[in-house]
């Protein structure tokens, strides 16, 4: 089984990538890995900043057949101007909870109409090959940002988020509902069929 090497600690998000390549890739962290390094993210954009995290890793897996990956991910809310935008993670500030991000929303757009309350979320997945090939892919999905939270599953801004198609929240779905339809599977559908190729 191929190793894919995620540019992160977070185990919500290496289980959930792992369930959307059909379990096929050893999906580690950067923890599982041995690695304990920062990575700035001073991009301005998804795509520049999924690119520095997989970039950061290369000379941990010199030698070896690891695929690196990364993504970069944040909630965009038209009301806002794009804000929390790549700056989704820290938008209370820095080493904030999940909550914190979320209760921050929701003051800001307390007085925000229903019908100006549209929103997308965003992911843009890097990857390095093991003969040092880089590519990039993104994932968008429209929604609108909830008045209160709305579910009690997922992680981040998904009890907020509303799925336009389905009119519910991505806290209020299954995990395998969520995953056929998040931004991060997506952009994962789409390096997919690089990665089984």
């Amino acid at each position: 089984m191929k190793t894919i090497l995620l540019a992160t600690g977070n185990q919500d998000k290496a289980k959930e990538i792992k369930a959307l390549l059909d379990n096929v890739f050893d999906v580690v962290t950067m923890k599982d890995f041995g690695i304990d390094i920062d990575i700035i993210e001073d991009g301005q954009t998804y795509e520049e900043n999924a690119l520095i995290k997989v970039r950061a890793l290369k000379p941990y897996v010199q030698g070896k057949d690891v695929i690196i990956m990364g993504d970069d991910s944040g909630l965009s809310v038209d009301f806002l101007e794009g804000a929390p935008g790549i700056y989704s993670a820290r938008y209370a500030g820095e080493n904030v909870d999940y909550d914190a991000n979320n209760q921050k929303l929701l003051e800001v757009m307390k007085e925000v109409p229903k019908e100006k309350r549209g929103a997308a979320f965003i992911s843009a997945i890097a990857i390095i090959f093991p003969d040092g090939r880089e590519l990039t892919f993104r994932g968008e999905v429209p929604g609108t940002i909830a008045f209160d939270y709305c579910g009690k599953s997922g992680f981040g801004y998904d009890p907020l988020f509303i799925h336009r198609s389905t009119g519910r929240s991505y806290a209020e779905m299954t995990k395998d509902e969520k995953n056929k339809l998040s931004h991060r599977a997506a952009a994962v559908a789409k390096a997919k069929t690089v990665l089984l190729d």
